[in-house]
């Protein structure tokens, strides 16, 4: 499958209105708002991946003892389509997203999507449904590749029969309003992930383990979670979603170590390389959560901030750790964060040059 092109096209009898998606799109949101169409295709064993197609969006016939409802084989990613000011539909190292699936699937003993499968999908369904891109700077087509365990079989043991997705959603920014610094609570009891464990994959359970975690932050009057590793409780990981960098006063820039536990963000990885570029010192090691506050307090630590496809970057202006708390800067979003943030929008949007060649052009 060398492209969108090689996907077979079943258009949507019934799709959405023009007039009904221009209202749809006035405020999208994130995550609610879909287009008509998704990608599709099979894998069974002794004939691998097979009936690739765009078809209409909607639900799916699956059996009740479909394996990933048992036993949670399944991964997903997560990219953007931006449309540029020039008008080229783009997108932003999708080849990252398609290695990431390949890393995620083999944790999980499920089958490897090439990189001609994975992009050619969401060429062929950005393609079908690029009316959907919502209007204004943060506008975009959010993009959920995703595969899934549907043999039917109730034994413990990779199954031989997968489906592979991809959805599209008309999506705004992350966080309503202008950007801001958000609080962050601290989960002392609960781990997103522990050494051996999934942590490294992008696979639904690692989401549905945060869960519990992020509802008491929120109850705590916090916007994200934030976890700790597993063994000692002691040293920062990451977000719910996102990934954690802290900026300190000699300009370095310090994030925690990818060992397994941390999902390696597409987004991390494209602002190390933005800061290295301009001469910042980054490292990767680990920063415990009594020096985070420490160095909050004492002035060393500047800003902190998240990052991920969804949000981009975001600041953390403030940390609730039990019936502690304390405020990272002045508590509203940093230079160094903004500074970042702007300069990889800009690239992500055909609007500034691309030296590392990140880009890849749809039509």
């Amino acid at each position: 499958m060398a492209d969108g092109s090689d996907f077979e096209f079943a258009a949507n009898s019934a799709p959405v209105s023009a007039e009904d998606r221009a209202a749809m799109l006035t405020e999208p949101g994130f995550g609610r708002v879909f287009t008509d169409h998704m990608a599709s295709a099979e894998w069974t064993e002794g004939r691998g991946w097979h009936s690739a197609r765009v078809m209409p969006r909607g639900p799916l016939s699956l059996d009740p003892a479909a394996a990933v409802l048992h036993y949670a084989q399944e991964i997903f990613e997560g990219l953007k389509a931006y449309r540029t000011e020039t008008g080229d539909t783009v997108l932003f190292r999708p080849d990252a997203n398609a290695a990431r699936f390949r890393k995620s699937a083999e944790r999980l003993a499920m089958p490897m999507v090439s990189d001609d499968l994975f992009i050619g999908a969401i060429e062929a369904l950005v393609k079908a449904d690029r009316d959907w891109f919502p209007a204004g700077p943060e506008g975009a087509l959010y993009l959920r590749p995703f595969m899934f365990a549907s043999e039917a079989f109730l034994g413990v043991r990779p199954a031989k029969e997968y489906r592979f997705l991809v959805l599209a959603s008309s999506v705004a920014g992350y966080f309503k309003g202008a950007p801001k610094a958000i609080t962050i609570g601290v989960s002392r009891n609960l781990n997103r992930a522990g050494p051996g464990g999934t942590g490294a994959a992008k696979c639904g359970g690692n989401y549905a383990a945060s869960l519990v975690a992020q509802a008491e932050a929120i109850e705590h009057g916090c916007d994200q979670v934030v976890f700790l590793d597993a063994v000692e409780h002691r040293f920062v990981e990451e977000l719910g979603g996102m990934n954690t960098f802290f900026v300190f006063d000699d300009g370095s820039i310090l994030t925690p170590p990818l060992d397994g536990t941390i999902l390696p963000g597409i987004t991390r990885d494209s602002l190390m390389t933005l800061a290295r570029d301009e001469g910042v010192v980054v490292r990767e090691e680990r920063y415990a959560i009594d020096q985070w506050q420490a160095d909050a307090a004492s002035g060393r630590l500047r800003e902190s901030f998240a990052c991920g496809t969804a949000a981009v970057v975001t600041s953390i202006g403030k940390v609730v750790d039990g019936d502690t708390s304390f405020i990272i800067g002045d508590g509203g979003p940093g230079p160094v964060t903004q500074a970042l943030r702007e300069r990889l929008v800009a690239i992500q949007r055909g609007q500034s040059n691309d030296p590392h060649g990140w880009l890849k052009r749809l039509f």
